[in-house]
């Protein structure tokens, strides 16, 4: 290795919260009219709360049909997914999905957009606004409290669509590549906010993205899967300090590993 720094020079098994997320042996397989596809197979994972967990992968390695099981929008053909001991069975508030293109209410405003999941879940109105407030506070948008989706920015949508997630009080977060349909600069900044509203909210995140810079940069652990079905191929624990600097030796030196396991399995299939 370049700058004598292995995989092992800055991966090491963490010290792991209690169990928030149990995947358990899970398949899924879906039929189509050419027959059925197994889209995964035999994939177990444990999650700490607390922590952030990013998966990367190609395309059609099962990332995001993995955290629509997770988010209890499909269901498993085999296997269990256990969420703080009890199974998933259905959406539920406590678990909170963010996409890459919003999923707004466009005709409510950036206020009403964030108190949507408490006032649905019949809070008193006073804790709504209290609850609104401190979110709208929390991702700086003050001054566009009352404006609607089309008025923002795709930074601004992204900023929104996540306070309305930490507003519902999530426990975990399923992120499907919130940050791909930004530009780099919006992209680097939205990565640091996210880290400081983690932080600050102590929430469990799991994180789908395709670029092995952004992964290293949130994550406590990288998950690498494959496809042809997808499954899960190395969990790589990581052990930089925060804030990390993506021009140092030991954060080029993990790019390269994870890229090379990356590349590897794929040139399985």
């Amino acid at each position: 290795m370049a700058n004598g720094l292995a995989l092992a020079d800055v991966a090491a098994p963490v010290i792991m919260a209690p169990l928030l997320l149990k995947i358990e042996r899970v398949h899924k397989r879906f039929v189509s009219a050419g027959g059925e596809v197994e889209a995964l197979r035999d994939v177990s994972l444990e999650v700490a709360r607390s922590e952030f967990v990013c998966l990367i992968g190609a395309s059609g390695c099962g990332k995001s049909t993995l955290l629509r099981l997770i988010g209890g929008f499909e269901a498993p053909s085999e296997g269990r997914i256990l969420l703080n001991g009890a199974p998933v069975r259905s959406p539920g508030p406590e678990r909170g999905m963010v996409f890459q293109d919003y999923g707004l209410f466009p005709w409510l405003s950036v206020r009403r957009n964030i108190e949507f999941g408490p006032a649905a879940r019949g809070l008193p109105r006073d804790q709504v606004r209290t609850i609104g407030e401190r979110f709208i506070s929390m991702i700086g948008l003050t001054r566009f409290a009352d404006a609607f989706p089309h008025q923002l920015s795709g930074g601004m949508k992204q900023r929104v669509a996540i306070a309305r997630v930490l507003a519902n009080d999530a426990a975990l977060i399923l992120m499907d590549e919130p940050f791909g349909a930004l530009d780099a600069m919006t992209r680097e900044r939205l990565q640091l906010e996210l880290l400081q509203l983690w932080k600050a909210t102590g929430l469990t995140v799991l994180f789908v993205t395709h670029a092995i810079e952004e992964a290293i940069l949130l994550a406590d652990r990288v998950v690498v899967m494959s496809a042809g079905p997808g499954r899960i191929s190395q969990v790589v624990p990581l052990r930089l300090p925060r804030p990390r600097d993506v021009a140092s030796p030991a954060f080029n030196a993990l790019r390269r590993e994870l890229t090379t396991l990356l590349n590897a399995s794929h040139s399985n299939l």
